[in-house]
């Protein structure tokens, strides 16, 4: 069964490899594709890649899992763990959501400003390394096709 998964957010696609965080870079979590978002301090609001279930919601990240079992871990910024005040969360721990509706609202240069990464790693858990297909490569659309297990 293949699942795709959608941009979050509007930026340039580039490869995990090129996010500055080993776990995310080595897709020791799972395979995927990370955004590099716009160089603005407008709020960006990231949204669901998948349809599916919330069962992991923090301000700087969130696990959705699909309806076919697939679990997609979206992590904004490198490092933003503890840094609540950067985000406004949209959505609810443990709510259904359609892919496209808001998740997190962020401003990109704001993270930058600390010194931090502002890439957001898309990852479909528990998948083998280099097994994202049709990898979305520069810009990328909110709710463009971002890539596919």
């Amino acid at each position: 069964m293949t699942t795709r998964i959608l941009a979050p957010l509007p930026g340039r696609a580039i490869p995990l490899s090129e996010v500055p965080d080993p776990v995310f870079s080595a897709e020791l979590v799972g395979a995927g594709v990370a955004i590099e978002p716009p160089d603005t301090d407008d709020p960006i609001t990231v949204v669901a890649p998948i349809s599916g279930s919330i069962v992991k919601l923090h301000p700087h990240a969130a696990v959705i899992v699909s309806d076919d079992g697939a679990g997609v871990l979206l992590h904004v910024g490198i490092d933003t763990v503890g840094k609540p005040d950067l985000f406004q969360v949209k959505a609810t721990e443990g709510d259904r959501i359609e892919v496209g509706e808001p998740l997190v609202t962020f401003s990109p240069n704001a993270i930058r400003r600390l010194g931090l990464s502002a890439a957001v790693p898309v990852v479909v858990m528990d998948t083998a390394p280099g097994s994202a297909q049709h990898a979305a490569t520069g810009e990328v659309t909110t709710g463009e096709a971002l890539f596919s297990i």
